[in-house]
């Protein structure tokens, strides 16, 4: 009897410990593929997937047999010219956070294509994006200058 309860509170033990450790990593959300590389097809996808219009992805192509190295993304969607360029702000943004040596993204939609470099970004922010620690920090940061008109449309003409 005494067996049987130790296995039943030591198996309790473990179950508590999963499902913690579960909870945690759900909690690092999209921050956990940070210092990713663009050659890591796995990270760069799970990133992808999980930004504005993830749903509407329908290709990624990385560009990595020679320097810059950029990527891609292919959506089948369409919308006006605004949610575009906000789309392309806050999953650039997004991705030159994280993945470490992506230096350009281009931007395909049913019918328009937008390309950012990090360069671009980064001087329009002044900001390292390398330096952004944790996600509620990159949204505060893109949110202050989507609500500038003018400046979203000095990056994307």
């Amino acid at each position: 009897m005494k067996q049987r309860i130790k296995f039943l509170f030591f198996l309790t033990l473990v179950v508590i410990l999963l499902i913690g450790c579960s909870a945690n990593k759900d909690q690092e959300g999209i921050f956990q593929f940070k210092d990713s590389y663009v050659g890591d097809n796995s990270a760069v996808g799970n990133i992808v997937k999980q930004l504005q219009s993830g749903e509407s992805l329908k290709g990624i192509e990385l560009k990595t047999k020679e320097k810059p190295y950029g990527m891609i993304l292919n959506y089948n969607w369409i919308e006006s010219e605004q949610i575009y360029k906000e789309t392309v702000i806050n999953n650039a943004t997004y991705i030159f956070a994280l993945v470490h040596n992506v230096e350009w993204i281009r931007f395909h939609f049913n019918d328009k294509e937008y390309k950012i470099t990090k360069e671009e970004i980064q001087t329009w922010y002044g900001k390292n994006l390398n330096e952004v620690k944790n996600e509620d920090d990159l949204r505060k940061l893109i949110q202050k200058y989507l609500k500038e008109e003018q400046k979203v449309n000095q990056l994307i003409q």
